[in-house]
């Protein structure tokens, strides 16, 4: 099954054939090669897109959210005050 995103994607690799044929300048079959041929290439980089976005946004459940930190107390009359 083609996902819509890959058909959107290869009409719009596709939009300056479309444009050339309302100009009267290629005819409906050359714009129709030009679809078909554009589909496998987007639906291609389309994949390569989501292979190299897919890791991001997950976490693993095993390693803790952040590295734990006992405060220490601060004198105040030890810190310096900005000039």
């Amino acid at each position: 099954m083609i996902r819509p995103s890959v058909l959107l994607f290869a009409f719009v690799i596709s939009a300056p054939a479309l444009y050339r044929y309302v100009l009267d300048q290629l005819d409906l079959t050359d714009v129709l090669i030009r679809f078909i041929i554009a589909v496998p290439i987007a639906a291609l980089l389309l994949a390569a897109l989501r292979f190299v976005t897919a890791g991001y946004g997950r976490t693993d459940d095993e390693e803790p959210e952040g590295t734990p930190v006992t405060p220490t107390p601060v004198d105040v009359h030890e810190v310096e005050k900005p000039a």
